[in-house]
């Protein structure tokens, strides 16, 4: 039988390949208990990419990002997730991509906040948020 690489689990191909970066343990991040609606903890950037572990207690109100790819991971929490003309409930352990120019949202459903992983490409700098309409039939 040929074994194939490709098909390991991500988590036992990391156990058998040494450490390129260093890393962060994202379950020590927890969310400031005064938080309001929004806590953002920046992990790193260089010219290519900007990494957070964000905390949202209630939503994250519609925008796009007119230069930018965003990755989110969901770690903790559930919410309503907006992507374009979809909507879906999200969990943790899903994966979101919203590509640059896509709308997109998430209303909070959880009793906790949501806590997600958000890598964005290239480096973010806080100017390219752009908020606008979002029409919902909830």
């Amino acid at each position: 039988m040929k074994f194939n690489f490709y098909y390991l689990p991500l988590c036992l191909i990391a156990m058998l390949s040494p450490p390129i970066i260093a890393g962060a343990d994202l379950s020590t991040y927890t969310a400031p208990s005064d938080m309001k609606n929004l806590h953002i903890d920046e992990l790193g950037s260089s010219e290519s990419s900007s990494e957070f572990v964000i905390f949202v207690r209630n939503e994250v109100k519609a925008h796009i990002h007119k230069e930018h790819t965003e990755l989110i991971y969901v770690l903790e929490g559930e919410g309503l997730f907006y992507l374009g003309e979809t909507k879906q409930i999200i969990k943790p352990g899903d994966f979101i991509r919203v590509n640059k120019g896509i709308v997109h949202a998430v209303k909070v459903t959880s009793k906790i906040p949501l806590k997600v992983l958000s890598i964005q490409t290239p480096k973010f700098i806080g100017k390219d948020r752009f908020f606008v309409d979002l029409k919902t039939n909830n």
